[in-house]
């Protein structure tokens, strides 16, 4: 008699996409003001001018359009290990910049995008992806 683990079990696959569709919404939900509003922009260069970020400019918009689009890749499930990569590297580097010395507490959301970024690394997209999909056709 199947029980309610074994049936989860044979589903796990998919829970991938919600795991995706939550960090990949915060990245775009973060980043969007940054990303379509160029003060908001210029808020975060000085922000990170403020850190010692050398080249505060263009490290704010490297970084706030990587975690856009990458969000926007996590929610559809595409190229979601290069995306990955990208964000382990933005991560490091926020933690580095902006939550060095500051404790647990402040570092904690820098921390979460971090490890769960190396969880899709990892595991990779899941079953309803477009990654899985291009897997199937044999197109990756």
């Amino acid at each position: 008699m199947p029980t309610i683990v074994n049936w989860l079990d044979a589903r796990r696959e998919y829970g991938m996409i919600f795991f995706r569709f939550i960090i990949g919404f915060h990245l775009v939900y973060g980043t969007a003001d940054n990303v379509f509003n160029w003060q908001r922009m210029l808020e975060f260069r000085d922000f990170l001018a403020s850190n010692g970020t050398p080249w505060p400019l263009a490290g704010a918009i490297v970084s706030a359009w990587a975690q856009f689009l990458c969000g926007l890749l996590f929610i559809a499930g595409a190229a979601v290990r290069p995306a990955a990569l990208v964000m382990i590297i933005n991560f490091i580097g926020a933690l580095l910049i902006a939550h060095r010395g500051g404790g647990y507490p402040p570092a904690a959301l820098a921390l979460i995008m971090l490890f769960s970024s190396i969880g899709l690394m990892v595991h990779g997209a899941g079953r309803l992806s477009i990654d899985y999909g291009r897997r199937r056709a044999g197109l990756d």
